[in-house]
């Protein structure tokens, strides 16, 4: 099943390379169809409508890259901040905006999640997100964990978090591992308790 989904995305990563970079109008329908048979592979494999994955999966347009997502790890008294977002608890974070730095990203995503303002000190890990998390999206994901510094701010439930808590880590809750896994949650408490801390990459 995974296989079948990591093919239709590369079909469909170089369908749109195609479609780019490629001026002839009988390689252009070729490269066309070849990224609706990428699009119609996903539509069976998943419960998505074929409209669906069209939107998802056939709207970009240049060269395909991954998206980025960045997370804001916390601690307050050995304890890490987690939020929590329908259907579990996660690193504050999110989809990084096209007109914000990653850093910056960072310190908006853990405001409005968290209600706490914050700033950035060291990078934890870059990841590429199909090597950790599940399901597997039909895109590509970087994620970008950092260690962060609480400055003050105080919680509002709000339209994507509804609670937020400190954590030990050997009582983490149910966590959403769309967004985080433990072990990702366990390099932030690894990362938190070392001085000279260097950065795990994929």
């Amino acid at each position: 099943m995974e296989r079948q989904l990591e093919f239709a995305r590369e079909l469909q990563a170089l369908a749109q390379a195609g479609l780019y970079y490629c001026k002839d109008k009988f390689c252009q329908e070729r490269y066309e169809r070849i990224r609706e048979i990428a699009a119609e592979i996903l539509a069976a494999r998943t419960d998505l409508p074929l409209e669906k994955v069209k939107d998802l999966f056939c709207g970009d347009v240049g060269y395909q890259t991954p998206k980025i997502d960045t997370r804001g790890a916390i601690f307050k008294d050995g304890k890490i901040l987690l939020v929590h977002e329908e259907p579990g608890w996660s690193l504050p974070g999110g989809w990084c905006e096209v007109h914000l730095s990653p850093v910056e990203n960072t310190i908006k995503e853990v405001r409005e999640e968290a209600g706490i303002d914050c700033t950035v000190e060291k990078i934890i890990a870059v990841q590429d997100r199909a090597k950790h998390n599940r399901p597997l999206y039909i895109f590509d994901v970087v994620k970008i964990f950092y260690l962060c510094k609480a400055k003050g701010g105080g919680f509002v439930p709000n339209i994507e978090t509804d609670a937020r808590g400190y954590f030990s880590e050997d009582n983490l809750p149910p966590m959403d591992i769309a967004r985080c896994t433990v072990e990702q949650i366990k390099l932030c408490f690894k990362a938190a308790r070392t001085e000279t801390w260097e950065t795990y990459f994929d």
